[in-house]
């Protein structure tokens, strides 16, 4: 069980760092940075980083488990910082994401 939770706690802080970068990338976006931008390139290199977790995040749980756990993680944190820092509205189609993400999480957690 201790294997499984390392895997899904690495899992975790790889989405966290993704949706560091993310924001970072919106951020260049919607300031209308070159792809040369600190923004774009720090986003970039926060991606890099997030590789060297997952890669740990792999070692611990099923490449199924993880793309989910992560997946699950990216989508509430993304649509979240969507909607309250870049004032996006959530509709009716990211809500049944989130209900689809969440009830796929309760499909692939195998427990010990």
């Amino acid at each position: 069980m201790t294997h499984m939770l390392f895997g899904f706690g690495f899992t975790c802080l790889t989405a966290l760092i993704v949706i560091v970068g993310d924001t970072l990338l919106k951020l260049a976006a919607d300031g209308d940075h070159p792809v040369t931008s600190t923004l774009v390139l720090a986003g970039c290199a926060i991606y890099a980083v997030s590789a060297i977790f997952w890669l740990y995040a792999m070692r611990h749980v099923t490449l199924a488990q993880a793309g989910v756990t992560y997946s699950m993680v990216t989508l509430l944190a993304l649509c979240a910082i969507g909607a309250f820092w870049f004032e996006e509205p959530i509709r009716a189609r990211e809500v049944a994401g989130i209900f689809c993400a969440l009830s796929a999480m309760l499909l692939m957690v195998r427990f010990s």
